[in-house]
């Protein structure tokens, strides 16, 4: 069954909505609340997204079944630990997966965002290259900030700080795509090469 391509507003509230809820609980509630919330509201935005675009992003997808398994973990032994250490998870995840397609001449850019770009081999060498450690940088940040600071702290690091850094650092990336971008010759060709890092 062919994908639709969604409007940006309900892309946009499928992605920020469960953390919006789960800041929301957390401020009325405590985190354990909050944890159930986010996992019913990230089920939600699954099935919201596949009902209209009959498609569920990658990235989307396994962080939902990050979240459920954390989540589960989180109150069945009642220890915050769990859904704290979640995102480290996620985003070692996604850099291990970007790294690890570099040496296999693959970039999963594309893959991973759910749209297609059409670079030549150097430019997606280097936009993988910048995503990866992008995401590392964003485990060991999780991690300082939740070992050292308060819950409220990290849930507010969470929703109004990881955000914002990862929609910046997307923007700053714009010049990159530009400098490397590639007309296809046809769509086949695009969909083809699409992410092929093994030429040039």
């Amino acid at each position: 069954m062919d994908k639709t391509t969604p409007h940006p507003l309900f892309k946009l509230a499928t992605e920020l909505g469960p953390l919006v809820v789960f800041f929301v609980a957390n401020a009325k509630f405590h985190l354990f609340v909050a944890t159930g919330a986010f996992m019913v509201a990230i089920v939600a935005a699954m099935i919201a997204s596949y009902v209209v675009t009959r498609h569920v992003p990658l990235m989307a997808l396994v962080t939902g079944v990050v979240v459920l398994v954390f989540g589960t973990l989180t109150l069945v032994l009642h220890d915050e630990t769990f859904i704290k250490v979640k995102p480290t998870i996620i985003y070692c995840l996604f850099a291990g997966v970007l790294g690890g397609g570099l040496l296999f001449g693959r970039s999963f850019i594309a893959i991973m965002f759910d749209q297609m770009f059409n670079l030549t081999p150097q430019g997606w060498r280097v936009l993988t290259l910048r995503w990866a450690l992008f995401f590392f940088a964003l485990a060991i940040l999780n991690e300082v900030v939740w070992r050292t600071q308060s819950t409220d702290f990290w849930v507010n690091f969470k929703v109004f700080g990881v955000t914002p850094l990862t929609m910046l650092f997307a923007i700053t990336q714009m010049p990159l795509i530009k400098r490397y971008h590639l007309e296809p010759a046809s769509l086949e060709t695009s969909e083809a090469e699409a992410g092929d890092v093994s030429k040039g």
